[in-house]
């Protein structure tokens, strides 16, 4: 979804058509599993961070184009707000001194945006969901000039015959509301982690993600407060979920077969079998003429971006156009920091090594529905969760961080060869995350209870620690 589409008014022919290409792509695909056409390539990280602009008083500023006009091309892309853009980064083997090279990375880029925000009076602030924005401010008057997003809306819309789109959110507190366009998922920005897998791990490294992402979103959690509201610790989770409240064909449309899902269950035998489900179970929403790139799967890949499975496989290309694939971990909110945003992503990298590659498959010793139930308790208790393990003990997150996880971690990263003083560092970083369970969920429920619900100065405070460049586990109330 991040790349942009021609035309945009679709006749149902349009939607034959594109069906028609799907399927056959997704045979070509299956053709590729069975022949094992992949790169063996493996280990290959990279990320995306999504991240807002606010003006002086703390408000969202809606002027991506002028900031994305400033920065270089290659870093850069809208997103589906006016105020939110999103930064790319170089993918690199996952071993030496990568991590601190992503680290270097992302600090230089942020150093770019702050200097072209500041251009215009504003300010980059990367957080899971900006206090300050109003159910107002997400309409279409703020929506990014693209056609893939306004195509996008319209035909979630039509998916739904028109009917508003319901906002439920039941936390510390209560909200409801009803919207009539997709923007709500505009306020919903995070940090994604890819990693490119080989064939023949695939499976153990897909569902590893799955396995251990009840304890990612709770310990990176960043998104407590909504519209004024506290919800839940990662409130991001619900918002995402609802807000694009199209499903699947027929009387799945309502039901339970949504976009935004954490799924259904394990990967059993190849990552095929997501791209069968796409085909099977979602209908097409943007059916666009996409002849000219028949060799890339390109209505395949469209259509699984349509799809925002919270870990997504996807098909990529090396460089000499050889196919690969990723898995994309879409868990962890953005922010609080550079430094905490990099010690999320050597976390995830670490572990889902360690339990991908143990003797017996994670999977194996926890069942589909307790890791996704670890998932949603952990989205919205964050660090005070309780999560159910492998060895079946009903763990307080914290412990089971400092016991069995960050350890893991470690020493998963070291068996690939990572940096020790690197791995050192960022872990380090979790452990004192943990240890003194201020996540940036928790460091911002800290500040209102301390200083009142006043967004705009909580915002206020949380950019200045922000560009400090210090850890949230340092931030003073």
């Amino acid at each position: 979804m991040g790349r942009e589409i021609t035309g945009g008014e679709f006749q149902q022919a349009d939607f034959d058509r594109f069906a028609e290409r799907l399927r056959a792509e997704t045979e070509t695909l299956r053709e590729h599993f069975q022949k094992d056409r992949f790169s063996p390539r493996h280990g290959v990280g990279g990320y995306e961070l999504e991240a807002w602009l606010v003006d002086g008083a703390n408000q969202p500023a809606p002027v991506n184009e002028a900031f994305m006009a400033r920065m270089p091309a290659e870093t850069v892309t809208p997103e589906l707000a006016r105020f939110n853009f999103e930064l790319n980064s170089t993918p690199l083997p996952v071993t030496g001194d990568a991590l601190r090279r992503m680290h270097d990375e992302l600090a230089a880029n942020w150093r770019r945006c702050r200097e072209a925000a500041s251009e215009l009076g504003a300010d980059p602030v990367m957080v899971g969901i900006l206090p300050t924005v109003t159910d107002a401010m997400l309409g279409v008057a703020n929506m990014s000039p693209r056609t893939r997003f306004k195509a996008l809306n319209e035909q979630v819309l039509q998916a739904r015959g028109d009917r508003p789109i319901p906002l439920d959110i039941q936390g510390a507190e209560f909200l409801h509301t009803e919207h009539h366009d997709v923007m709500l998922e505009a306020a919903t920005t995070s940090f994604q982690v890819h990693l490119q897998v080989a064939p023949e791990r695939a499976v153990r490294y897909y569902n590893a993600a799955t396995v251990l992402s009840g304890a990612m979103v709770g310990v990176s959690a960043n998104s407590p407060f909504l519209f004024g509201k506290r919800l839940w610790r990662e409130t991001r989770v619900p918002l995402f979920e609802q807000a694009v409240a199209a499903g699947g064909f027929g009387d799945a449309a309502f039901g339970p077969v949504k976009r935004v899902t954490f799924g259904h269950g394990y990967v059993r035998r190849s990552l095929l079998e997501v791209f069968e489900d796409n085909l099977a179970h979602y209908p097409v929403l943007l059916p666009v003429e996409l002849e000219h790139e028949r060799d890339s799967l390109p209505h395949l890949r469209l259509h699984n971006g349509t799809l925002w499975r919270w870990n997504r496989p996807l098909l990529g290309f090396d460089d000499d156009g050889t196919p690969h694939l990723r898995v994309e971990h879409r868990v962890i909110s953005a922010g609080p920091s550079v430094i905490d945003t990099m010690a999320n992503a050597a976390f995830f990298y670490g572990l889902i090594h360690a339990l991908a590659e143990q003797e017996e498959a994670p999977e194996a010793d926890l069942e589909f529905a307790t890791a996704r139930d670890n998932f949603y308790r952990a989205a919205k208790h964050g660090l005070e969760a309780r999560l159910v393990w492998m060895d079946g003990r009903n763990w307080p997150l914290r412990d089971l961080m400092r016991e069995r996880l960050l350890p893991a971690a470690r020493e998963g990263l070291a068996d690939q060869g990572c940096a020790a003083a690197d791995v050192e560092g960022f872990i380090g970083i979790l452990e004192e995350r943990v240890r003194t369970a201020q996540t940036g969920a928790a460091w911002q429920i800290a500040y209102a209870n301390t200083h009142g619900r006043d967004m705009a100065g909580l915002v206020g405070a949380y950019r200045q620690r922000q560009d400090s460049g210090a850890p949230v586990h340092e931030w003073s109330v």
